[in-house]
């Protein structure tokens, strides 16, 4: 298993590298800071759920002893498809920085409906808090980030406290106790922010139906796994990147959180790719480049100990 993604974390670097070479480094480089400074240690069970076994990979920077800024990232797929190998292609950005990397799998529909992959990634944070030691993280730098779904199971993720009752299914983590579980800033790349939006009228979408499986309250379980419900003062900074000519997640999401976040007084940014429609390749390699030098440029400036 760790030979196969070490060989498409190396394919998938000339493909990223494509785009910011020029800009940062060369292929080469990008092969040797993966291959010679991070160890892969991949099918590691976070909780258990219906019968599944729920994992995560990791991907640790051997460079260093010291605790390091740490990356969650929850894969997309409408909540209804998807796992987390094919998501090697996002994790490459922050392995550039030297960041270690925890790559999220959750249940899917067809195995559990909403509430159920909320719940996974709050476990998978309660085992990044548990695990920080062996792995090296730093749980005052941990960041959540994922694409479409992935975007926003982590506005779910780092928007949420254990009073929200989302973590009631977690392992018990005796060495966490009562620690609140934070986390320094959330990036959201076109994220549903209302699940309710979607089921129905002009923004109804059948991914969105199918989560929620017909349950006879399924406009009040909607509400609640939107991160629109948990907006509040005091949030981790989000940045938000959204196309405006998104076919699958309304841009209007993105919108709307922008302005709540903002009415609540929470630091955060809407990086608005003119024409940007969804998923892979839904943006120019140009566009790419300037939404990622956006995300890291606001990183910077709200998480502290990053430069």
């Amino acid at each position: 298993m760790r030979k196969i993604i070490l060989t498409l974390a190396i394919c998938t670097l000339a493909l990223f590298t494509g785009l910011l070479s020029a800009q940062q480094t060369d292929a080469a480089a990008w092969t040797v800071a993966v291959v010679n400074h991070y160890l892969i240690y991949p099918d590691r069970q976070y909780g258990f759920a219906g019968n599944i076994s729920l994992k995560l990979d990791v991907w640790q920077n051997q460079g260093t002893k010291n605790a390091l800024p740490t990356v969650i990232y929850v894969h997309g797929g409408g909540w209804i498809f998807g796992d987390r190998t094919g998501a090697t292609p996002e994790l490459l950005p922050y392995m550039q920085k030297g960041w270690n990397v925890v790559n999220v799998e959750y249940r899917m529909a067809s195995q559990a409906l909403a509430p159920a992959a909320v719940e996974d990634v709050r476990c998978a944070l309660r085992w990044v808090y548990r695990n920080a030691g062996q792995y090296h993280f730093d749980t005052d730098r941990i960041i959540v980030t994922g694409h479409s779904a992935g975007g926003h199971l982590a506005l779910m993720l780092g928007m949420l406290t254990a009073q929200d009752g989302f973590d009631n299914n977690c392992p018990a983590e005796p060495s966490i106790g009562d620690k609140p579980l934070k986390v320094a800033a959330i990036v959201n790349w076109f994220g549903v922010a209302d699940v309710a939006d979607l089921l129905s009228g002009p923004d109804r979408r059948t991914y969105a139906i199918e989560w929620l499986g017909g349950q006879a309250d399924s406009v009040a379980m909607a509400k609640r796994v939107s991160p629109l419900t948990y907006v509040r003062p005091g949030l981790p900074p989000i940045i938000t990147i959204h196309g405006d000519a998104d076919p699958t997640v309304p841009y209007s999401n993105a919108v709307r959180l922008h302005q709540a976040l903002d009415k609540a007084g929470d630091v955060n940014q809407l990086v608005t790719v003119r024409g940007g429609k969804h998923g892979f390749q839904a943006f120019s390699d140009a566009d790419t480049l300037d939404a990622y030098r956006q995300v890291f440029a606001f990183l910077d400036a709200h998480v502290s100990g990053l430069r």
